[in-house]
């Protein structure tokens, strides 16, 4: 057995995908695969390349944070959040993965899409996987081009918010290279800076992260400014999964089409008063786990900011401003099955209502690239905005 892995261990030395490593790197891969892929009661080979491993559901990654070593899994959360009794709201239809075609995960396991070797290999390093830089909040006052994030956001500010509710119309936006990426999602935050507090939950299309271009969910959450802790879905301990349905990190069956059928990303978060720990549900009805109240230091209380919103990553390659869409690669302008949106945007107050917020902003980094824009929908989108935009065009070089 030591003879083989010596001998694995110098073949990867050699060559990787035609890339070189020394012995120390090919070790480290070894051992990350190792820590990131569980074994698995049962396996599932999706069509669109990933394959799904059904984990013992107390045997995920979230229990190898120190923090949550003695942790006892919450299988459910301890209420949801009412809407306002005044409140009509258009259900959004249930949306599905790919890898449902093929099969489904036993009752007490958690779907989980395996890291392979060649995922290690795109980042520019094991330390940089599945996480963000530092700058992945908006900016809501200031566009500091050297960044490389824009954003074209809604926000609610300067109160205490216990959760959000939206829908998101989803997209398969066009990414110029692996290292951009272009995501929808809500941030529900606290603090600033190395103490800023973040939760996260959308979909994104990011080819160095899935190596693909298909839009996936994703979840995120940090509790210093994105430096040392979190990362995108399960690839770091922290965010307990209990759903055996849905799995971060998957991807879409359907997508919207421009001038065509609309099809939405229903998202809740809201957090467990009883318990502290922050849920997630999609669908208006799958639950698909929970960010532990223990990760956090100032979200250990209430979020005092909510965004909704589009976020791309500008390289500026060439020189020149990116191509990366944001949302439909339309404008907000254009309107209902043309550009993205983002209705029903609601929050969850201190009385566990869902409410809609007051005092909103909209922002974006640069209008001619990327824009956002309040809507005037009928009253079942509630609160809305259209956003998104092409990136370079003749007004954005």
């Amino acid at each position: 057995m030591a003879g083989f892995m010596v001998a694995l261990m110098v073949t990867i030395t050699i060559c990787v995908d035609g890339n070189k490593f020394s012995n120390h790197r090919a070790v480290n891969i070894l051992r990350h695969l190792k820590r990131l892929n569980k074994p698995a009661l049962k396996s599932i080979e999706s069509e669109d390349g990933d394959v799904i491993d059904c984990v013992p559901i107390t045997n995920q990654p979230a229990f190898d944070h120190p923090l949550l070593k003695d942790h006892t899994i919450q299988m459910r959360p301890s209420f949801n959040p009412e809407h306002d009794s005044t409140y009509t709201k258009k259900e959004a239809k249930a949306i599905t993965q790919v890898w449902h075609k093929n099969g489904e995960c036993p009752k007490n396991t958690v779907p989980i899409r395996r890291t392979k070797k060649e995922d290690l290999l795109r980042p520019r390093s094991i330390k940089t996987f599945g996480r963000k830089s530092h700058q992945s909040i908006p900016r809501t006052t200031t566009f500091d081009p050297t960044l490389g994030h824009q954003y074209a956001v809604m926000s609610a500010r300067n109160g205490k918010f216990y959760g959000t509710e939206v829908a998101i119309n989803l997209w398969k936006p066009y990414v110029q290279i692996p290292k951009e990426f272009s995501l929808a999602q809500t941030w529900v935050v606290s603090g600033n800076g190395s103490s800023l507090n973040s939760i996260e939950a959308g979909w994104q299309v990011y080819p160095e992260l899935y190596n693909d271009n298909n839009p996936r969910f994703f979840v995120y959450w940090t509790r210093d400014g994105y430096r040392k802790t979190g990362c995108y879905n399960l690839l770091c301990s922290g965010f307990v999964q209990t759903s055996n349905r849905y799995t971060v990190g998957g991807s879409f069956t359907t997508v919207s089409r421009y001038r065509g059928t609309q099809y939405d990303l229903s998202i809740l978060i809201w957090k467990d008063q009883k318990t502290g720990n922050w849920w997630l549900k999609i669908n208006d009805k799958d639950v698909i786990g929970y960010w532990p109240s223990s990760l956090f230091t100032s979200l250990g209380r209430e979020a005092t900011r909510v965004e909704w919103g589009g976020e791309i990553i500008n390289s500026r390659t060439g020189g020149r401003h990116t191509t990366t869409d944001m949302g439909s690669g339309h404008f907000a302008d254009e309107g209902f099955t043309k550009a993205s949106y983002f209705r029903n945007v609601l929050i969850v107050d201190g009385a566990n209502t869902l409410r809609e917020p007051k005092s909103l902003y909209l922002f974006a980094d640069k209008h001619n690239c990327y824009n956002v824009k309040t809507g005037n929908g009928g009253t079942s989108w509630g609160i809305h905005f259209f956003y998104g935009g092409p990136g370079r065009n003749v007004k954005c070089p």
